[in-house]
């Protein structure tokens, strides 16, 4: 039998990545060092495969991916957020069945997810002639790191309390 709250999941989770991708194209451009900003549909993304099932996850770090690959001011090959964000779904999906999402564990998702989702948004760029050196990959790299790494205990706790009163089966797994 479906939890009542189990229909309100999409709405809630494209809710949730437009209010994130809004604040990451608007509100942080204004704080980026050297232009790098917090991904905050990654945290979303990652928050979600921490406290739903898999499979939406990957669908929505899919969602995500591709509002951020359409979303202007985006000057890059559409479809490279789309994987990296559907990778970084999967990967934190597999954490969260081997990890118990403590605050430490949750963090460390993070900066993985972070890593591994703008590696592959990176190399894809460099594959595909869209990209600078690779000096300037790995910087953004570190940075993107360290800024998702220090929105984490801001956004990642309402987030996951959100999601998991969403999928309540698994919250309580």
């Amino acid at each position: 039998m479906n939890h009542p709250s189990s229909r309100m999941r999409p709405v809630i989770a494209v809710v949730a990545v437009a209010l994130a991708l809004v604040l990451q194209v608007s509100v942080f451009p204004h704080v980026a060092w050297h232009g790098i900003v917090p991904n905050l549909c990654l945290l979303v993304v990652v928050g979600a495969a921490l406290t739903i099932n898999a499979p939406a996850a990957m669908v929505l770090g899919f969602v995500a991916g591709v509002a951020l690959d359409l979303a202007p001011p985006a000057d890059h090959v559409a479809g490279r957020w789309a994987l990296a964000l559907t990778v970084v779904a999967f990967l934190a999906a597999r954490i969260r069945q081997d990890v118990k999402p403590t605050a430490a564990a949750v963090v460390a998702t993070v900066a993985a997810a972070s890593f591994i989702g703008t590696s592959i948004f990176a190399l894809s760029g460099l594959l595909l002639g869209d990209s600078a050196s690779v000096p300037d990959l790995l910087q953004v790299i570190a940075v993107a790191v360290l800024w998702d790494v220090l929105l984490t205990p801001i956004v990642l706790p309402p987030l996951m309390t959100l999601f998991g009163r969403l999928d309540p089966q698994l919250a309580a797994a």
